[in-house]
């Protein structure tokens, strides 16, 4: 198993994977790794959706393009999940409080099923396996996706996560520096040195995807995240919330 350093500092997101299982014991890491996520209040506001079954991930690969969800041995799916406090709740006679149609509650869930999916990812990565994060089953086709999965009200996909052995090893990615992810005491006051840092950042990307190893671009940074942002204005999510039994007034 790697340790710490390598699992953290020399991961990277992994499309391409092997045909071959992932071995039992490193599932079971995972699971424990995934069960043992911090949680807000320990309420464990989220649920995974493990996905071993090739027809259904090729199902989820037409809908999305994605190819690694049908070339994945595992694909995990993380939601937000109340449904199973409000079951025992009604189990017990108790009363509970519109909690899904209050913004904090949809942010917990999020929150939650995002920390459990990055304890999945450090597992799956000290295991020597590959992983990658989709946030596109979220968006693609919410509520085809949420029937194929038979959500029950009170679940919402957050995001997804194909694991396998890699057959690829790509090139790690440049990251911000560390003077614009840490800002110590206070956010920075100094606007203009901010900005030719990430000026800096954006001319490292732009190097980064023109000489990276396999398929290259001409992205920047800047630019084609904010044509990311510009697509996503489409996303409808609130009112695939809404069907879902979160809706949000305040």
């Amino acid at each position: 198993m790697k340790d710490v350093k390598e699992t953290l500092l020399e991961r990277t997101s992994v499309r391409r994977y092997e045909r071959e299982d992932i071995p039992q014991e490193a599932l079971d890491f995972i699971y424990r790794a995934v069960e043992n996520t911090p949680t807000s209040y320990n309420g464990q506001q989220f649920s995974v959706i493990d996905i071993s079954d090739q027809p259904l991930k090729e199902e989820l690969y037409a809908i999305t393009g994605q190819k690694q969800l049908k070339t994945c041995r595992r694909l995990m799916i993380f939601c937000s999940d109340y449904n199973k406090i409000l079951l025992l709740a009604k189990r017990k006679g108790l009363e509970a409080p519109e909690f899904t149609d209050t913004m904090d509650g949809v942010m917990i869930g999020v929150i939650d099923a995002s920390l459990a999916m990055m304890s999945a990812v450090v597992a799956a990565q000290a295991c020597g396996l590959g992983s990658n994060c989709i946030g596109y089953l979220r968006t693609a086709d919410p509520a085809k996706i949420a029937e194929l999965l038979k959500l029950p009200k009170g679940v919402f996909v957050v995001c997804g996560l194909a694991i396998g052995v890699p057959r690829e090893q790509p090139d790690l990615k440049p990251k911000e520096p560390k003077s614009l992810v840490f800002h110590e005491n206070h956010y920075r006051q100094d606007t203009d040195a901010m900005v030719n840092e990430l000026a800096d950042y954006d001319a490292v990307v732009s190097e980064y995807n023109r000489t990276r190893s396999g398929s290259t671009t001409e992205n920047d940074w800047c630019g084609h995240i904010l044509d990311y942002y510009r697509h996503a204005m489409s996303y409808r999510i609130l009112d695939y919330l809404k069907a879902q039994g979160y809706d949000v007034k305040r």
